[in-house]
């Protein structure tokens, strides 16, 4: 429950990010709604996943001895992994300094909401 959860917030913000917060004009994917966010909902659950699984070997001891882990470890993958790839991707495609940042921001709060949720339902 926690994995779909989280993947589904993590769309959701998506949508509010590019939509009334930032006003990016830029869907979450290309092709509108239909086709896009089928396709956004399975990378974030594979994501959703991946963060389970990494929950599961930390353990529940210690995650509620160390409650930071939860928000360490989803943040964590998020600035090692996917935001140098999302930034080097995109000026690798001449997209601008503001929507290169843009975007490393949002799937930072992604993975954090991710996170949070996993440490909610915990």
């Amino acid at each position: 429950m926690a994995v779909i959860l989280a993947a589904n917030l993590a769309v959701a913000l998506g949508i509010v990010w590019h939509g009334p917060l930032f006003r990016t004009g830029r869907p979450l994917l290309e092709g509108g709604p239909a086709k896009g966010y089928g396709v956004v909902v399975v990378v974030m659950l594979i994501g959703a996943v991946m963060l389970g699984h990494n929950y599961a070997r930390i353990g529940a001891e210690t995650l509620a001895a160390k409650p930071w882990l939860w928000l360490m470890q989803s943040g964590g993958v998020a600035i090692a992994f996917i935001m140098p790839a999302v930034w080097l991707t995109q000026a690798r495609h001449g997209m601008t300094v503001a929507h290169r940042l843009i975007d490393c921001g949002y799937w930072l709060a992604a993975y954090l909401v991710m996170g949070a949720t996993f440490w909610a339902l915990s």
